[in-house]
């Protein structure tokens, strides 16, 4: 009996001790504290109450993204641009820190694993940083800075009245240097919990870093371009052109005026032509159609090309395209002229100076003037020889008219000859001659002389057969209809 009953005491105090152990066990995952030593970013939460935790967390958190930044800077002039963390897009968070004191407080799983977790809760925990960098971008983007810093503007070339190139140096900006203003703001980033919220009026005081930026164009990259000086002028006169001729060399001037060709760049006037075309239109002059005076539009663009010919040789280019007129031209010495005839006849050369080449060309006082500026020796000259080695004969072209007197001769046209011309380019270096060379040889078609004539006889005389010609219009783009 003894037995029995001490078994029973035994027993019943086992559980006793079980269910005061199982109470204990309770109370301890049920605690509202935190557990002892728990650190948060510096902070000491440790057997404080969760819930009090997590609140002041949020307020903790959101008063270091409420934390000022002061940029300065001396090209600021003495103004300052203040924003809040959270402006620049900076956002903190302890999710991780939120999510572990959850867990320790929803009884999931069983007493032994809340237990478990609660004894060996972390004591070390930190907050995170997330940066939005686009918003500090959008804050302090191309506006802002053109209106604390203004704008970068190119140097620019120009010419004087007297042919003299001047420059004006370009003018700088600074910009902010983003990558360093990142690893600056981002390296001053508050991380301590514990002092957050607590110095009212705390802010980051950083300098902006900035850069100095220069325009695409710098008084450096234009003088390196090499157009120093005038090299070359050259003039034709207008003359007796009528105002359509004056309108069409103007225009194709005009579309010529302020080309620059780079080193190894071709000008092509097929290509000016096209722009004149365009932009200014052409008018009815007289053309070139088969080694005749016609009618046509865009009459005297060939001065355009010829003058600009000339001009070329003088500085010695390389011609890489060109035809002489089927006729001799008023403006320019036999030789040396440059026709154009629209999808047939082109004019081009190469800029072979080694340097920039700027083409300026107007059209003033009845006079076409071409300047072109670069760089060119000084002791250097280029002169032109053009001489007639052959005058060709002007065939007679007979039509018979019946109203003439039997036997009787009438000249309707009075020929002209044609000639045969070679152009050489010399060569001088200080005075010296150092080279001669022939540069075209070239023919101009002989005028045919018209005569008219009434046969004897009543068969009359036989028109000879002539197999119509290609119609090509030089000097002009259309011959009228």
């Amino acid at each position: 009996m003894k037995k029995i009953h001490l078994g029973l005491i035994i027993v019943s105090s086992f559980v006793l001790v079980l269910s005061v152990g199982f109470g204990m066990l309770t109370l301890y995952v049920n605690q509202k504290e935190l557990p002892e030593g728990v650190v948060v970013s510096g902070w000491d939460v440790g057997g404080r109450p969760a819930d009090e935790v997590l609140a002041e967390l949020d307020q903790r958190l959101a008063a270091m993204a409420g934390t000022k930044v002061k940029l300065q800077a001396a090209m600021l002039k003495g103004r300052t641009e203040t924003f809040t963390l959270k402006e620049a897009g900076v956002q903190y968070d302890a999710e991780s820190f939120r999510e572990a004191v959850t867990k320790l407080h929803d009884n999931a799983g069983t007493l032994w694993e809340q237990v478990w977790y609660r004894h060996n809760f972390r004591s070390e925990w930190e907050i995170s940083a997330t940066w939005n960098r686009d918003l500090l971008k959008k804050r302090l983007n191309e506006e802002w800075e053109k209106e604390r810093f203004g704008e970068p503007v190119n140097a620019v070339r120009s010419i004087s009245e007297d042919d003299i190139v001047r420059y004006m140096p370009e003018k700088t900006a600074y910009r902010i240097d983003w990558a360093m203003l990142y690893d600056r703001l981002g390296a001053a980033l508050p991380s301590d919990l514990s002092a957050a919220g607590k110095q009212a009026g705390t802010e980051l005081v950083l300098e902006l870093p900035l850069n100095l930026e220069k325009p695409p164009v710098t008084l450096e990259s234009l003088q390196s371009e090499g157009i120093a000086r005038k090299i070359v002028e050259f003039s034709t006169s207008l003359g007796a052109s009528g105002p359509g001729r004056v309108h069409n060399v103007t225009a194709a001037a005009k579309a010529v005026d302020g080309m620059i060709l780079k080193p190894g760049d071709e000008f092509n006037y097929a290509h000016i032509i096209d722009t004149a075309k365009k932009e200014y239109g052409f008018k009815e002059a007289p053309v070139i159609v088969n080694g005749k005076l016609v009618p046509g539009i865009g009459g005297g663009i060939c001065q355009v090309s010829s003058t600009i010919y000339h001009a070329a040789l003088l500085i010695g280019l390389d011609i890489t395209e060109r035809r002489n007129h089927s006729l001799p031209v008023s403006y320019m010495p036999k030789g040396q002229d440059a026709t154009f005839a629209e999808g047939a006849i082109n004019f081009r050369f190469r800029n072979s100076t080694g340097k920039h080449l700027l083409i300026l060309s107007e059209v003033s006082d009845e006079t076409l003037t071409v300047k072109m500026f670069g760089t060119f020796p000084k002791d250097t000259v280029y002169e032109l020889e053009s001489s007639t080695i052959e005058t060709l004969p002007s065939p007679e072209k007979v039509i018979h008219n019946k109203a003439l007197p039997p036997g009787f001769k009438q000249v309707i046209q009075q020929g002209k000859p044609g000639y045969v011309v070679e152009t050489y380019r010399t060569k001088k270096v200080n005075g010296k001659l150092v080279e001669r060379v022939k540069i075209s040889t070239d023919t101009y078609r002989a005028q045919d002389s018209i005569v008219a004539i009434n046969p004897t006889n009543d068969g009359g005389m036989p028109i000879p057969n002539e197999t119509p010609k290609k119609e090509v219009v030089e000097d002009g783009i259309t011959a009228a209809p």
